[in-house]
């Protein structure tokens, strides 16, 4: 019996990752549950798991995550709050797999906390990585974690790669697959409302994560992320856009040879996968039946339209803490985006600009990441007040 906390339960990762337990109640407990303010779905989802261990990471609202409980019965399961008891958490000796699926920056000092403790990573945040980079490799090395990625796109260059050789890794390319978001054939995106950025049509995803997937932002930070997971320099990573999402992504070796991972769009065939690697648990997903599939294309994406996938790759080249200011940058955008107080090509504006104006050295501890990220959050703040 495996104990699994689950960081970022109310979140669409979270609630597969639920799912795909609950068929495997005799394998898995679910340990710790985590929610950054959310406390009444936080609250539904302990009366349906009943985990030792309910955090709220918004800590004016512990006292609130106490009371439901305590009116619903469920006065055995402890109530945690905070950003130091997420990093706590992550580290416990009791939990076996930590699910790191919080959404953007704030899943930094947690993802590192469990790396340290030698803890199964199974990593849905990839900001960790695209901000963590050679920190969080070599702490994961260092410190006999296992790092599996929940991505799909990365889940499926792991499998992909399983039995190559190092030297056939040297000589490989991955090849990442885009859906090519929401607008991939509209020409103009001046007039974009978040309720035309968030309706992605394939994948069901959060907000932020659907609005980068609308601007490509989400795959360059998978490029990212992809040089910093398996050791591939920018020049070996290509990205193509297959709307259908079956296919969900590959690696082409020396001898032109591809293997691609294959499979219906669901986020609980990459959890299931990363649950029971180095064995393959049984799917939940619809079957892909291909005597019904018709066509399946690929095309080229529009830098043009979509230059934060230029910007990605740009990052990458210039080393430093790039990487962590067109992160944040980002992010900072997308907020305000979906507030309605930037316009959606606004984004890549803010993140342009922030590249060009803010050239910080690459950082040597987390402390350092994180400052450098708060400083491009600042600035990119300062940068949008003005416009």
């Amino acid at each position: 019996m495996q104990n699994i906390a689950i960081f970022g339960a109310t979140g669409s990762i979270g609630g597969s990752t639920l799912d795909v337990l609950s068929h495997y109640k005799d394998r898995y407990r679910v340990f710790a549950l985590t929610a950054n303010s959310r406390v009444e779905e936080l609250v539904r989802l302990c009366e349906s798991h009943h985990p030792r261990i309910a955090l709220v990471a918004d800590e004016s609202k512990k006292g609130k995550l106490a009371s439901a409980l305590k009116t619903r019965g469920l006065t055995d399961i402890e109530v945690w709050a905070g950003e130091s008891d997420l990093v706590r958490l992550a580290a416990l000796p009791e939990v076996d797999v930590a699910v790191l699926a919080i959404v953007g920056a704030a899943g930094l000092a947690p993802t590192f906390s469990a790396a340290r403790a030698g803890k199964r990573l199974l990593l849905a945040n990839k900001e960790s990585v695209v901000c963590g980079g050679a920190l969080l490799m070599n702490s994961i090395r260092e410190h006999g974690a296992e790092l599996l990625p929940v991505d799909s796109e990365h889940n499926a260059i792991f499998q992909c790669l399983a039995c190559a050789s190092e030297e056939d890794r040297k000589n490989a390319r991955l090849i990442l697959t885009a859906s090519g978001g929401p607008f991939r054939k509209r020409m103009d995106l001046t007039e974009v409302t978040p309720e035309d950025a968030v309706a992605h049509p394939t994948w069901n995803m959060g907000r932020k994560i659907s609005v980068d997937s609308a601007t490509l932002m989400n795959k360059g930070l998978e490029v990212i992320e992809a040089s910093w997971l398996f050791g591939f320099p920018p020049d070996r990573i290509d990205v193509v856009i297959h709307p259908q999402s079956l296919i969900h992504s590959m690696v082409q070796y020396a001898d032109g040879c591809i293997l691609a991972q294959m499979g219906a769009p669901d986020m609980r065939t990459p959890i299931a996968y990363s649950l029971g690697w180095p064995k393959r648990l049984d799917g939940f997903a619809k079957r892909v039946d291909f005597a019904a599939l018709g066509s399946v294309t690929f095309e080229a994406p529009d830098i043009q339209r979509f230059p934060q996938l230029g910007y990605a790759y740009e990052a990458l080249r210039m080393g430093g803490a790039a990487s962590i200011v067109l992160n944040a940058a980002n992010e900072i955008a997308v907020e305000a985006f979906l507030d309605r107080r930037i316009r959606f090509l606004d984004i890549a504006r803010a993140c342009r600009q922030m590249m060009d104006s803010l050239v910080l050295a690459a950082p040597k501890s987390l402390e350092e990441v994180l400052a450098a990220d708060r400083e491009a959050r600042i600035k990119t703040r300062e940068v949008i007040a003005q416009w």
